[in-house]
């Protein structure tokens, strides 16, 4: 790149031998400027209004109650950024605060805002609803927040009074404070009753969340923008599904190039950081309006549909979403449908969504993307989240790698939610793959609901159990692509197998009883869920010499005595994994290691000391010096359907030669996401 040299101008600099700008933005300014650095704009919108490639917009600190609504796109070679001057200092939100209470009765108080405030969007008259959303649809988009936190919606002004405990919520301490709302239609306002159980809400921050968004582009194709150091929080967001436009706080819009790095991202009442699909209003939300198709129908549409929207390589995706702490959203920390393809995701800390246990469906989670083409998911940090992560639907390509995920599951004082989703670190539901999860720690009592097929597990510590199998995917064709391309290749439903399992390390940490849950859908039914860990759960799969067999080369090819075939179970590869405390194998694995129950006094624990996780274990003991071979994208081969080997998105082979850590693995590799074994290993 050319040197900058500075003009005399200081909001300017010079670029290629163009002219670059430097907008200053200043909440705290005495009035609004120019965006220069002597006469900064007041609003971070005005920047975003004009910003060019290449142009910075440096925010200083302070509270930007606005929507910022990108115009122009950078290029791949000159990003437009922005930029909080000091780290979390600047705060975009789309909360407001409230002044205006009066006191009601008991620990009640009461506001009244005219309708004429929230413009053409009021989330205190806006339900979170919509496809795939199971629990009953009684919440607003709305919210109230007392210091930073958001309190509980009731259905009734009586409940709000009460104050009781929420059974299902995972903080029951905090389900205490209530809020309700209903209209005054003489008045045409919004009245909102809140108990701040004792405190005077007039000396609290008690805010309401009145802004949809905080920082997305209102049209498509605003691409390479840098959002850097931002704290972001408290918007009305939507109900976001696969079929109909997917809103969040912050988030590119069906564009390509992003970067939202060392962001806080809190409080959205839905989804936190939106990677989603386009808005098609042929498409929207029409199994919950129309009903008369199904909503998997829907999805497929979406695919389809897509094509026209531009959905390619060229144009959407190839986002970073790196160093976030994100947290305390009630739909997902980071969705998307398609427009997260090329992705990458790394080294974020994802934690305690959805756990007020105020929403239910099929879009929870810590991470949920559709169509997760080529997407890397490294080094990030997920726990007490409804699911860690969800890969939903062609998660071709898709890595997931060098995670720590612990206690995702529902606390055992928390009633589950009706219409409210089921528990694991990882779910891979409907794909032909390649997924490849590798060196990967998962230590919640689920570590994977297994309704896919093609997916390769490599060097993992997996102490929860495998459910799903076989299930949970009915006759739902599904599309395979052209390797590292979003161009649809074929569809077909999915046959269960396909699947690989190489060096790793199962520990039984959990009890290995069924689990018995409601089942929501059919309500004179239950659902029993496998909780035993290990490879076990194939032993019905066959091996590939076993089906490979029921093919005979040397004769003509008969397709209607090859249809049962065509549609069976694939084939299983297992080799080199460990067993402990329980865990069982694979009926047809060989040179694996199985320590019998009955022998073991086996310690698996995550420790926390002063922010610092640590893992204490005694599992090296017991392995003593078991070693496995080196695995590489040769040996594990191509994902059946697509015929694509686990690669790396640039088509090049991985090489299993790295740990958890990065570190180089020797001649002697041991089982599991660690080069080398220890007792207390600092995460």
């Amino acid at each position: 790149m050319a040197s900058f040299a500075a003009c005399k101008n200081a909001s300017k600099t010079y670029i290629r031998g163009g002219i670059v700008m430097k907008y200053y933005v200043d909440a705290n300014a005495m009035k609004d400027g120019d965006g220069s650095k002597e006469r900064p704009f007041r609003r971070i919108n005005e920047a975003a209004k004009i910003a060019l490639p290449g142009d910075e917009v440096l925010v200083a600190p302070g509270v930007y109650r606005e929507y910022v609504d990108p115009v122009h796109s950078g290029t791949e070679d000159a990003r437009i950024t922005y930029i909080s001057t000091r780290p979390l200092g600047a705060v975009i939100t789309g909360a407001e605060q409230v002044k205006i209470w009066e006191h009601y009765e008991g620990n009640v108080w009461v506001c009244r805002i005219a309708n004429s405030f929230f413009g053409d969007y009021n989330p205190y008259t806006t339900l979170v609803y919509g496809d795939w959303y199971f629990a009953t649809p009684n919440k607003h988009t709305g919210c109230v927040y007392l210091n930073d936190k958001a309190m509980y919606e009731t259905t009734t002004l009586e409940e709000c009074i009460k104050g009781e405990v929420y059974e299902c919520s995972w903080v029951p301490e905090e389900s205490i404070y209530k809020w309700y709302t209903e209209q005054d239609t003489d008045t045409d306002e919004t009245i909102i009753y809140a108990n701040f159980q004792g405190l005077n809400p007039d000396e609290e921050n008690v805010e309401i969340n009145v802004r949809r968004r905080c920082f997305m582009p209102s049209k498509t194709g605003v691409s390479y923008i840098t959002v850097r150091g931002f704290k972001i929080d408290k918007a009305a967001t939507t109900w976001a599904p696969p079929a109909a436009f997917q809103d969040g706080m912050i988030g590119p819009h069906w564009s390509k190039g992003w970067i939202i790095e060392d962001c806080e991202i809190s409080n959205s009442k839905c989804a936190g950081i939106s990677l989603g699909k386009y808005h098609d209003p042929d498409n929207e939300h029409y199994f919950t309006n129309k009903h008369v198709k199904s909503p998997t129908q829907m999805e497929r549409d979406a695919i389809c549909r897509g094509q026209y929207h531009g959905w390619l390589k060229e144009k959407v995706g190839s986002h970073i979403i790196r160093r976030c702490n994100i947290h305390h959203c009630e739909q997902g920390g980071i969705i998307g449908r398609m427009g997260a393809v090329f992705s990458i995701i790394e080294d974020n800390h994802i934690h305690h969504i959805n756990n007020m246990m105020e929403l239910g469906g099929a879009e929870v989670s810590g991470i949920k993307l559709h169509a997760a083409i080529d997407v890397i998911m490294r080094r990030n940090h997920i726990h007490h989240c409804t699911m860690g992560i969800w890969c939903d639907w062609e998660a071709q390509g898709t890595r997931i790698t060098q995670n720590l995920l612990h206690d995702n599951q529902r606390p055992s004082y928390a009633k589950k939610l009706e219409g409210g989703m089921n528990c694991q670190d990882l779910f891979v539901e409907v794909s032909h793959g390649p997924t490849l999860i590798d060196h990967n720690i998962l230590l919640s009592d689920v570590s994977i609901r297994f309704a896919t097929q093609g997916v390769a597990f490599v060097h993992n510590l997996i102490c929860g159990a495998f459910t799903s199998v076989g299930g949970g995917t009915g006759p739902r064709y599904t599309p395979y692509h052209i390797p590292h391309r979003t161009e649809v290749m074929g569809w077909m439903t999915i046959l269960h197998g396909d699947n690989r399992f190489f060096n790793n390390i199962f520990i039984q940490n959990w009890p290995s009883e069924d689990h018995v849950i409601h089942n929501d859908h059919n309500p004179e039914k239950t659902i029993r869920e496998n909780r035993h860990v290990g490879t076990h759960v194939f032993d019905e799969y066959p091996s590939f010499d076993e089906w490979i067999s029921q093919f005979d080369f040397s004769k003509r090819p008969n397709m209607m005595a090859l249809e049962p075939v065509h549609f069976g179970h694939l084939p299983i590869w297992s080799e080199g994994n460990v067993y402990l405390n329980g865990a069982k194998p694979w009926k047809n694995e060989e040179n694996y290691l199985m320590v019998e129950e009955n022998d073991q006094e086996l310690k698996v624990e995550l420790v926390e000391k002063d922010g610092q996780y640590y893992l204490s274990t005694n599992i090296y003991d017991y392995i003593g010096d078991f070693n496995a071979r080196m695995i590489n994208t040769e040996v594990l081969g191509k994902a059946f359907e697509p015929e694509q080997h686990f690669e790396n998105p640039d088509g090049t082979p991985i090489h299993f030669d790295s740990d958890y850590f990065g570190s180089h693995r020797g001649i002697q590799v041991i089982p599991g996401p660690f080069a080398s074994a220890s007792g207390e290993i600092k995460l």
